[in-house]
């Protein structure tokens, strides 16, 4: 039976399209129609304007027609998750206080989006300020796993990522500051990039706060697909220096050659890692294995003291700016940082050492991959959660702390991270997350596309009730 075209990855429907195959506003037309179909039961997506998104798929129509240059997305649908700036529409980071603060420019990675072809399609839901590893908005509700109702489909990227996987949407933009890209990829069976440091710019016109310094050193704008080609199609159209971004560079995706070597993290310490994550961890290496990798059962250096240098920087930053954040943020949201967070002291000489902390962290870890260039562990050492565990009491909020532990090391470094499933355990998704040096984002996204090859696409999927 011939595919839908909602089931048809980001560059296949850009072959399609540019063959004439298919038409954009065909396209479109598919993943409205799913997204009619399927949305209520998992509320990814929160605002879709159809009579906008169908006139920009006849211009694109029309630009083919009259024979003009075609950009890698050309006519194809993109979702954006709604912190990042779409011009005309609000950006509400989830929170009901923002419901009515309206961009009037695209962020950079939109703008890019648009300028290789793309149609903006809708936007995703995300927890009050990203502030939640599940996404739990008091404007919009919850977005539930695809995979199973009620339970979490991860944060904060996770109405994208649920999209993604249940075919409303082919490709999508979301950001990374705490795993928030990688998070909803593990919990919903897809494909996602954390970029290097300063390869994504990123900018906004609704922030009314220049980027608080936990942002300039952690956080990244990134690319989510259901397959890895496809996320590397998107990160190339993403990428690169901006005005609007000062701390955006131009570095060339590709680089030289490197050892094949990975050290492989199946239970990283600090915390209990479930069986059946860890075999999706082991799976990847013995797929790397296989394609010639030389693989190793080692851990990196420093892993608490990179978890503690992310938390001291996360929580002092937010600390300064709680004045901003509390009137904003929704009951649950505020829940959340009250039982998970702990305080640190925010003087001179505290501040001092978590950054010389940091600094060692990265020395360690630098010379720890010139002999393995990449990592390969898991994104969450646990299953996906119900809604609601992560806000019950102190102890359900540090078991979700925990469990996240192994993504933040690439967050408090600035590397690049790239996660890929690697099969289901219990009716859920598990994955491997590809930590690689500072700009090899190729090499995190090639060792990907192997273990890809090995298990295949888990999505798209009809939103499953258990």
């Amino acid at each position: 039976m011939a595919r839908e075209l909602w089931q048809w990855g980001a560059g296949e429907l850009a072959e399609l399209i540019r063959s004439g195959e298919a038409s954009s506003r065909e396209v479109v037309s598919s993943h409205l129609e799913r997204i009619a179909a399927v949305n209520h039961q998992i509320n990814a997506v929160v605002e879709v304007r159809p009579e906008e998104v169908l006139r920009e798929a006849d211009a694109a129509d029309a630009r083919r027609a009259r024979g003009e240059a075609l950009g890698p997305l050309h006519g194809v649908p993109v979702t954006v998750k709604t912190n990042i700036d779409v011009a005309g529409y609000a950006t509400t980071e989830g929170s009901s206080a923002l419901a009515d603060r309206r961009a009037d420019l695209d962020a950079p990675a939109v703008e890019r989006v648009r300028s290789a072809g793309g149609v903006v399609l809708a936007r995703t839901n995300m927890p009050d300020l990203g502030l939640r590893v599940n996404t739990e908005s008091s404007l919009y509700g919850p977005t539930h796993n695809p995979w199973r109702h009620g339970v979490t489909a991860g944060g904060s990227s996770g109405g994208e990522a649920a999209a993604i996987a249940s075919g409303m949407s082919p490709l999508g933009l979301g950001n990374d500051i705490g795993g928030s890209l990688r998070n909803p990829a593990y919990a919903c069976g897809i494909a996602s990039i954390k970029p290097s440091r300063g390869r994504v710019p990123m900018a906004s016109v609704t922030d009314p706060t220049q980027r608080p310094i936990n942002s300039q050193v952690m956080v990244a704008e990134g690319v989510l697909a259901r397959r890895v080609d496809d996320v590397r199609r998107g990160l190339r159209v993403v990428m690169g220096s901006h005005p609007r971004d000062p701390q955006a560079v131009d570095v060339p995706l590709e680089g030289p050659a490197r050892p094949r070597r990975v050290a492989l993290v199946p239970t990283p310490s600090g915390g209990s890692t479930d069986p059946g994550v860890a075999e999706g961890v082991r799976t990847a290496g013995r797929a790397l294995e296989a394609a010639g990798y030389q693989v190793d059962e080692i851990e990196p250096p420093k892993l608490f003291d990179a978890y503690f240098a992310w938390s001291e920087l996360m929580m002092t930053s937010l600390k300064v700016a709680t004045p901003l954040i509390w009137p904003v943020i929704g009951e649950d949201g505020r829940r959340f940082l009250d039982l998970s967070t702990v305080e640190f002291p925010d003087h001179a000489e505290a501040l001092y050492a978590m950054h010389q902390t940091r600094f060692a962290v990265e020395s360690a870890w630098r010379a720890f991959m010139e002999e393995y260039p990449l990592i390969v562990g898991p994104t969450w050492t646990q299953p996906p959660f119900a809604h609601g565990f992560d806000i019950r009491d102190v102890e359900s909020a540090l078991v979700v702390a925990e469990m996240f532990r192994f993504v933040l090391p690439a967050n408090l470094m600035g590397l690049p991270a790239a996660c890929v499933p690697t099969g289901v355990a219990n009716g859920l998704p598990v994955g491997a997350q590809i930590i690689g040096l500072m700009y090899r984002d190729d090499l995190c996204l090639d060792a990907a596309e192997v273990v890809e090859r090995e298990v295949g696409s888990l999505t798209p999927i009809d939103p499953r009730a258990s």
